[in-house]
């Protein structure tokens, strides 16, 4: 890999000036200039493929971060749905126990009040019946009376 390459380069050319003889009275020190100029040439040359690779890694890193930052947003957009879904199915469900608790209500007053209708209902009739019984138990008592009286004439 090319990063090795620099990485043995610049080490070379450290261990050159390292090596390299010292000035007497001095902090300077003498390198081959040659080779020095050559070992730096090489890393110029392979430097630009270092940089494409880092200026690459760089916008796949960038590709995946937006990327990850997309399927984020996209997932926290899904939860804020469900959540409102479920809100409103809540609410739905809230409203549909609410008018099914009216309807049961309205429907336990309106059978209460059925069962009193019929019940009136059948109380009157019982007593027209009651009445017309009693009417007609005295037609057939004062019939029979009649009866008994034109038998007792005729037997005489």
């Amino acid at each position: 890999m090319a990063g090795n390459i620099i990485d043995e380069l610049v080490n070379t050319l450290y261990e050159t000036i390292d090596d390299a003889t010292a000035v007497p009275l001095s902090n300077k020190c003498i390198i081959e200039r040659e080779k020095a100029l050559d070992i730096l040439e090489e890393i110029r040359a392979n430097l630009p493929n270092e940089l494409k690779m880092a200026s690459e890694i760089v916008e796949k890193r960038n590709d995946f971060i937006t990327a990850g930052k997309r399927e984020y947003d996209s997932k926290v957009k899904q939860a804020e749905e469900m959540a409102k879904q479920k809100v409103n199915d809540n609410e739905i469900v809230v409203e549909a126990r609410k008018r099914a608790a009216e309807i049961i209500a309205n429907a336990e007053s309106r059978a209460k009040e059925l069962m009193r209708a019929a019940a009136e209902y059948c109380d009157d009739a019982m007593k027209r019946t009651e009445v017309s019984i009693e009417q007609t138990r005295e037609q057939i008592k004062e019939t029979r009376s009649q009866f008994v009286t034109r038998m007792n004439e005729l037997s005489k």
